[in-house]
């Protein structure tokens, strides 16, 4: 299975080499074409390698680090090559390679700079070639930050995403794109240069940046005081991508900005590998730094709920001219508030809870963020008061099965019992509920108090968005005459999600059985 994982590493970063080469002719839209199914090929050979790793995997001791692989990498730093996976970081190697599969197979059809695959590409727009090559080594970086186990390793994968999705957003995307992609890339790098701080400092106490290692110790042979400085500097620089409030400032202009696919990785795994990393990092490896931080993360996570969901609130409300992709980057502000809660809690249930958010998040915004983008590249765009009108835009009367969607995916996403977004937010208010040994008990029943003020604000931005966006007069005036249905490239990159959304509704225990026991073993150190 070693050989597994090596594989799903390899496999793109070879793909991404490969569009350097002049291999796909020498006529530009032929070759475009060719590289864009290059990138379904390889990124769907890379999801049936998970569904291989997944369906090899143990599950009788998901605690127990499979897979792996540890040798020499850099003697002089002792740094290793070190990868495996556990029930923490397997659903998300899954999840991962299954959203950059559907991005792959949906930008075939629409390129990300919304032409038609068909259309006449001239000298001055983006190279597919280009695109491909920056999407393959993106889910490079990804696949590797869920994978490593070396703590200069895990920086090194953390950084390399940074610069294709800059160029994703700066080159394919729209709008403020270039302020947009600045600013996610100067936010991004300061948190990750403080990170590394904290990892250095970690690696020259304990003498070795081997992860498994560290937590074994689980905070052995470091003093309280460099727990307290590592875990501050690393929670800080994980927040900025989680996103915390209030180092969140960055993400609404980068989802805005976008191209559909990159909104789609940016909300479905970038955000994840921020909270993956205070599960991974913070939680074993500095446990007494942790629980001293843990009350104000809590905090944060608390006011960013409620924040979040009044953000979307004054986006949704009529005549405020509000972007549904950017009501959905707030709304993720939100709902990753939910995860950092359960972190904060620092109990089995709540981490569970954490992490079974995670994925739900990542499948639920990610369909959010693919049906905007098909409603922006039919109505030319994502303005709420433009696409509602004086009635409602009316998609139940003209497109159907996009109304249909939509409103499905409103209603996971607002936390209805049986959808995927219910069990990570009811477990991270649970654990907040009843907090780990000395934290204050009062202080978290208040942030669950506020998170639960947080899911019926969320209820109501998101049915007002509902009504809007999908009920009305379709026989009134709408700013497109006709609106196309549910495309098949569409149907085939989208149907996964929904379904997926409603599996871990209806059967939870698929990722809780895998993740508990794991946590469990980080937590307890043993």
């Amino acid at each position: 299975m070693n050989a597994v994982l090596i594989a799903l590493l390899v496999l793109p970063l070879l793909g991404a080499a490969l569009t350097l080469a002049p291999v796909f002719g020498p006529d530009r839209a032929v070759a475009g074409r060719r590289a864009l199914r290059l990138n379904s090929v390889v990124t769907g050979a890379v999801f049936l390698l998970t569904v291989a790793l997944a369906a090899g995997f143990d599950h009788d001791e998901p605690a127990r680090m499979q897979a792996t692989t540890d040798v020499s990498w850099i003697p002089a730093l002792n740094v290793r090559l070190h990868l495996g996976v556990d029930g923490v970081s397997l659903p998300l190697i899954v999840l991962t390679a299954l959203l950059t599969f559907l991005c792959a197979l949906y930008s075939e059809k629409r390129l990300p700079d919304g032409e038609a695959r068909g259309g006449a590409p001239d000298e001055h727009s983006p190279s597919p070639q280009a695109f491909v090559g920056l999407f393959l080594l993106l889910e490079v970086g990804m696949l590797a930050t869920f994978a490593v186990l070396d703590l200069l390793l895990f920086f090194l994968a953390f950084e390399i995403v940074l610069i294709p999705m800059y160029f994703l957003i700066a080159r394919w995307g729209s709008g403020a794109k270039a302020p947009a992609a600045n600013r996610f890339i100067l936010y991004t790098l300061l948190g990750s240069a403080v990170m590394l701080l904290g990892f250095l400092l970690i690696g020259s106490e304990a003498g070795t940046f081997d992860m498994q290692a560290l937590a074994a110790a689980h905070g052995n042979g470091l003093s309280h005081t460099t727990q307290v400085i590592a875990a501050l500097a690393i929670m800080v620089g994980l927040a900025v991508k989680a996103p915390a409030w209030p180092l969140h400032s960055w993400l609404p202009d980068a989802h805005t900005a976008a191209p559909t696919v990159g909104s789609v990785l940016l909300a479905g795994v970038l955000l994840k590998m921020g909270t993956y990393g205070l599960v991974r990092v913070l939680l074993p490896i500095v446990p007494d730094g942790t629980a001293t931080f843990a009350p104000y993360l809590g905090a944060f996570a608390a006011v960013g709920i409620v924040y979040g969901s009044l953000a979307c609130l004054a986006l949704a409300r009529p005549g405020s001219k509000g972007d549904l992709k950017r009501l959905i980057a707030y709304s993720s502000v939100g709902h990753m508030g939910f995860v950092l809660l359960g972190i904060a809690s620092l109990t089995p249930v709540g981490v569970n809870g954490a992490l079974f958010a995670n994925i739900a998040h990542g499948l639920i915004t990610g369909l959010l963020f693919f049906l905007v983008g098909a409603l922006k590249d039919r109505y030319g765009t994502a303005d709420l008061d433009t696409l509602s009108g004086a009635t409602g835009a009316a998609l139940y009367g003209r497109a159907p099965r996009i109304g249909a969607l939509l409103a499905f995916a409103a209603v996971a996403s607002l936390g209805l019992p049986g959808l995927a977004g219910f069990w990570g937010e009811l477990l991270a208010m649970f654990g907040a509920f009843d907090p780990a040994d000395g934290l204050s008990r009062p202080a978290f029943v208040t942030y669950m108090v506020l998170a639960g003020l947080g899911t019926l604000l969320t209820a109501a931005y998101l049915l007002i968005v509902v009504k809007r966006v999908c009920m009305g007069d379709p026989r009134q005036p709408a700013p497109v005459a006709e609106v196309a249905d549910l495309r098949p490239y569409e149907a085939v990159s989208w149907t996964p999600l929904a379904a997926l959304t409603l599996v871990a509704g209806l059967w939870p225990a698929l990722l809780l059985g895998l993740s508990d026991p794991a946590v469990k073993h980080l937590l307890g150190g043993g």
